[in-house]
């Protein structure tokens, strides 16, 4: 078997195992999704839905942001971690939106990775969740699980997402990473793979698969 036919029917299975996968940070707009994501850097999405109400409500607009006082937006967003830095991020992004894009955010990597805190991974998820664009956005777990798996090994992100984007069927382009970020975050994890509870283990390459736990007597 290739690796582009491993790769689609490892998609398959993943498709048919999470129908119903989406991005999982909660938004009403472009614009909403990409500050969503900047803030979502080293923290979860159930964190990140927690402070955003407060935050879009508070700065609905890419001005209301470019505006606002860093010492009130840092109290926001505090609990996502580095919020010094994400807040300088998120401002500066919105100047930028309203003095280079009519306060739009742009449709396209080139333009968004020239935006403050925005790099290859936050404009693939706003390309693809926003505006339908069938990229795929290489985080942790995806680069996790395309390294595991053997099926586009990389020794960075950028790498990853080129090889993925090369191999993924374009049937399943648009949900792909969606899947991949979704086994990687249940069953790939990180420091003990449940690889006894893997659905595509029979078509992993990872030589160190674990064994399912003994069970305390």
């Amino acid at each position: 078997m290739t690796t582009a036919q491993r790769a689609r029917k490892i998609l398959a299975v993943l498709k048919k195992t999470h129908p119903d996968a989406k991005c999982a940070l909660n938004h009403r707009s472009p614009l909403q999704l990409l500050v969503a994501t900047i803030l979502s850097a080293q923290t979860t999405d159930i964190m990140v839905n927690r402070i955003t109400p407060v935050l879009f409500q508070r700065y609905p607009t890419p001005q209301a942001l470019a505006d606002a006082r860093a010492r009130d937006v840092e109290r926001i967003i505090k609990p996502t971690g580095f919020f010094r830095q994400k807040t300088k991020a998120i401002t500066h992004m919105s100047r930028s939106l309203l003095e280079r894009f009519g306060g739009r955010v742009p449709l396209t990597m080139e333009d968004l990775i020239t935006l403050e805190g925005v790099g290859r991974k936050t404009a693939n998820v706003v390309l693809n969740t926003a505006f339908g664009e069938p990229t795929i956005a290489v985080d942790t777990h995806i680069f996790r699980v395309a390294n595991r798996t053997g099926i586009a090994p990389g020794k960075d992100v950028e790498t990853v997402e080129q090889k993925l984007m090369k191999l993924v069927p374009e049937e399943f382009r648009h949900d792909a990473h969606h899947w991949l970020i979704l086994h990687g975050r249940y069953t790939c994890i990180a420091r003990t793979p449940q690889c006894w509870n893997c659905m595509i283990a029979d078509l992993c390459e990872y030589k160190a698969k674990m064994p399912m736990p003994l069970k305390a007597v």
